[in-house]
């Protein structure tokens, strides 16, 4: 990491690194006037524990060249969303991500957590495939069949929805739970029919064992994946100072990311040693560009249904009230 020059000017320091190139949305650099508030010497101080995953956040600003920052970063690698919301209801982290099944739970215990603001990703690489040697062709085909998925996950959720829509339930289907690394096992022994899965273990099924797609998670979720944040960050004027500016250069290496894939796949395959070609494909085939909102209205009601299904489903012991968690004052970091 760059150290930070206190001899800079404020407007150097902070608008230098946040002008908008000439893609980006017009008003995005302007948006940064939370941090211009603070003191250069103040921020320098600031150091922020950001959750990441593999080939994710880290990757993404050391790709785009973003990496710059006034103040420093200290990156912990956590592989899931309850993870980044422990460690954060924990003061051990100030950032973290994750989907909004995690957030769940989070509300539902009321830990010290907020959501600040939503990653828009791809939904077609979340997945319903069934083994190439069955006659398995659409959900309703499920029925009586071994379908593996992971509890608690967008694949529980997309999973229960598709099935509904097929008028089906979970008591229709031998449902298993299992981690992705052994229901990707499971599937190429032939112990699962099918498989709800995420990431880049579809892929996997798909192009190794020719797993035949069924449903994707568009139409089924979402699309929103909250940034988590530590109430007590956000709370002190440094600290959110420094926030602001990193939403903003994670919204640009986003942004960026939607021309320049090839470059962050590399990245990518550096830190995760999937296939650049792989991931090429992956992107190929997405349903929708990066990029990273506000919160908004629709975003919470939105939320507030996936609570709800999954108290129907017996994964809630009670119901979660999720409006309470989301914080909205770094909305006005993304308005032209």
């Amino acid at each position: 990491m760059n150290k930070t020059d206190s001899l800079l000017s404020r407007r150097h320091l902070l608008g230098a690194a946040l002008t908008a190139p000439a893609w980006l949305p017009g008003g995005l650099a302007q948006a940064a006037s939370p941090a211009s508030t603070v003191d250069p010497a103040e921020l320098s101080k600031v150091t922020l524990r950001i959750g990441t995953y593999k080939g994710n956040w880290r990757a993404l600003l050391t790709a785009a060249k973003l990496t710059d920052t006034p103040y420093k970063i200290e990156w912990r690698e956590l592989n899931n969303g309850v993870l980044h919301i422990e460690a954060l209801n924990g003061d051990a982290l100030d950032l973290g991500s994750g989907s909004e099944i995690p957030a769940l739970f989070a509300a539902r215990q009321k830990a010290q957590v907020r959501f600040i603001a939503v990653v828009r990703e791809d939904l077609n690489n979340q997945v319903t495939v069934a083994r190439k040697d069955t006659a398995i062709r659409s959900i309703a085909d499920l029925k009586g069949k071994r379908v593996g998925y992971v509890r608690a996950t967008t694949a529980h959720y997309f999973l229960s929805k598709q099935l509904a829509e097929a008028g089906l339930s979970f008591s229709d289907i031998q449902a298993i739970n299992l981690s992705p690394a052994d229901g990707l096992s499971a599937f190429d022994r032939g112990d699962l029919d099918a498989w709800a899965i995420y990431g880049y273990n579809g892929q996997i099924a798909r192009l190794k064992y020719g797993a035949r797609v069924l449903k994707t998670g568009v139409g089924y979720l979402s699309g929103n994946f909250p940034i988590y944040a530590n109430p007590k960050s956000i709370s002190q004027p440094a600290t959110q100072a420094a926030i602001s500016d990193y939403l903003l250069r994670l919204r640009r290496a986003y942004l960026w990311a939607n021309q320049n894939y090839l470059e962050y796949a590399r990245v990518i395959a550096d830190e995760t040693r999937i296939p650049v070609g792989d991931l090429i494909e992956l992107w190929n085939n997405r349903s929708a560009d990066f990029d990273l909102r506000a919160v908004s209205d629709s975003v919470v009601k939105g939320h507030q249904d996936v609570a709800d299904t999954f108290q129907k489903l017996g994964v809630l012991d009670g119901p979660a009230e999720v409006a309470p968690l989301w914080d909205r004052r770094f909305d006005k970091l993304f308005k032209a």
